[in-house]
């Protein structure tokens, strides 16, 4: 799903971030990050490898067991597989780690977990946790409304598309790339070029303006009920479903822009600062069928 941004996001503790992946309905913690975050070790992976090594001779123990290999996103934005373990494996690797914030760690990480429990029971909490994140990095209260509805549409679509058997990555990223060149005459990454987000972190969304997420939002949704209409089958239909939802979005656009007398397209970031918030995948995928 186009970036995979699929349940992937960054946290933080003690103002150092770690990263994480929703993996088999849970959240995946890099090993690494963690490490580095308790120990301030110059080079945490060194100390992940020779940990590892200590462990197994002392107790017999293989951490490596309680984790797994998943991709995250890599400093050159790059996506590279790294050592991963749920929030049980941590606590088990914390054991092993003597270090003075391993206790607040652990009240830290076991609110993470119990966060994202309560959320999944009440998808209320998540809609006011994302609206209190955005508020936060200033946006008003009207663009939020806005961009919160545009996740619920994109995760109609990307529903859609599963269901008629989109399931790979690449493929998220094709449809949407042709939804995005038919409303707005570029793809999504060539779309942030154009604003200046060179960040694998900068949500291209997140910077949009009302009526850029307006737009997007209607090729989306009209996309979604061309597909439920047409039942598509394979690529060259998808393709041909996802040109037709965009292209209207594209003509409304024109239209729109021949009224106002300007280009809606806007090589600015919505936040005056340019600040980066971050907060939501492209493809607002799994996790957001959860929030609603």
């Amino acid at each position: 799903m186009s970036e995979n941004e699929d349940k992937k996001s960054l946290v933080v503790f003690q103002d150092k971030t770690i990263r994480r992946t929703w993996h088999n309905d849970e959240w995946y913690f890099s090993v690494v990050d963690v490490v580095a975050v308790l120990t301030d070790s110059v080079n945490p992976r060194d100390y992940w490898f020779k940990m590892k090594k200590r462990v197994h001779f002392e107790d017999g123990f293989e951490l490596s067991t309680i984790c797994l290999q998943l991709k995250l996103p890599a400093p050159d934005g790059k996506m590279r597989t790294t050592d991963c373990a749920n929030i049980k494996g941590m606590f088990r690797i914390i054991q092993s780690i003597p270090s003075p914030k391993a206790e607040p760690f652990k009240q830290w990480l076991a609110q993470v977990g119990y966060d994202r429990v309560r959320e999944i029971e009440n998808p209320e909490l998540a809609q006011e946790r994302m609206k209190a994140l955005y508020e936060q990095k200033g946006y008003p209260k009207d663009w939020i409304d806005k961009r919160l509805r545009g996740i619920a549409i994109r995760q109609n679509l990307t529903d859609e598309w599963k269901e008629r058997g989109i399931t790979e990555e690449r493929d998220y990223a094709i449809l949407t790339a042709e939804i995005s060149k038919a409303t707005f005459g570029m793809t999504p990454s060539a779309y942030k070029t154009y604003k200046g987000l060179d960040s694998p972190n900068q949500n291209l969304r997140d910077h949009m303006t009302d009526l850029e997420l307006i737009f997007t939002m209607l090729g989306e949704r009209v996309t979604t009920e061309l597909s439920r209409q047409e039942k598509p089958t394979n690529m060259p239909g998808h393709k041909s479903v996802a040109k037709r939802g965009g292209r209207v979005a594209g003509n409304a656009r024109r239209e729109t822009e021949k009224e106002l007398g300007h280009s809606i397209i806007s090589p600015k970031n919505f936040l005056p600062n340019g600040d980066t918030p971050g907060l939501l995948s492209e493809d607002e995928t799994k996790d957001t069928k959860k929030k609603r």
